[in-house]
Order: C-alpha cells, then structure tokens, then sequence
C-alpha cells in the first residue's frame, strides 16, 4: 500500500509516516505543501491513500485537494490538521476529504480513520 503525506512540517511527517509504517502502509511519498504534493502525485497511479495538512505554504491543504478531485482522482484522502471549526471541516469534506483527523492524534485514532477510509487493507 502507497501514501503520500502532505505537511509542511518535516516532524510532523515523520510522524505520520512511522505511524503508517507500524500499521499496513509500507511505502510512503512526501511533500511539504500542495504544489510539491501535486508533482510527487504525478498522474496518481499507485498511490492508495493520502494525508495532508491544511495550512500550508505555497498551496494549502484545501486547495490541494480541490485539484485532485477536479483532476478525477478517488484516491481515499485526510486531511490531518488543527483545524478544527465546524465550518472548516465542512469546507473539508464539500472539497473532497473522506476523513478529518485533528492533531495532536495518537497511533489508534491514525488507525481508526485509516480503516474507516480502506477499509480492508491489503497487508
């Protein structure tokens, strides 16, 4: 299984990538905001999953995934941010998100959501 995680932060996705290494996802792309998340994804073959931040420099997370689903990409994507404004999630799951998770998160929350969106994983 492929993932591309989006975030600005170079911690913050390390985090997320160990927390996708300890669950089913083997093979992990990274990105530091949307524009460098639009050229890793390339046409998107391969790729089953994608996390990516909402605030980000260059292109946000939103506007990141606008540009996928306008592209007609189903790919399964959350969106993984502080965000946490009713009305932010809307804006969220109306461009295309499948799930919300709000940081600071825990290996069993990123697993939750995780089965929630594929759920049943190839391992």
């Amino acid at each position: 299984m492929k993932a591309l995680v989006v975030d600005d932060s170079g911690v913050m996705r390390r985090i997320i990538s160990r927390g996708l290494n300890s669950l089913w996802v083997n093979d992990i792309a990274e990105a530091g905001d949307g524009m460098e998340a639009i050229e890793v994804f390339g046409d998107g073959v391969g790729f089953d999953l994608i996390l990516t931040d909402w605030n980000m420099p260059r292109m946000n997370g939103l506007d990141f995934v606008k540009a996928i689903r306008e592209a007609g990409h189903t790919v399964p994507i959350i969106m993984v941010t502080t965000e946490t404004e009713k009305e932010q999630v809307v804006k969220a799951i109306q461009a295309g998100v499948n799930d919300y998770l709000i940081k600071p998160f825990d290996q069993e929350m990123l697993r939750l959501k995780l089965e929630r969106v594929i759920p049943n994983p190839t391992v």
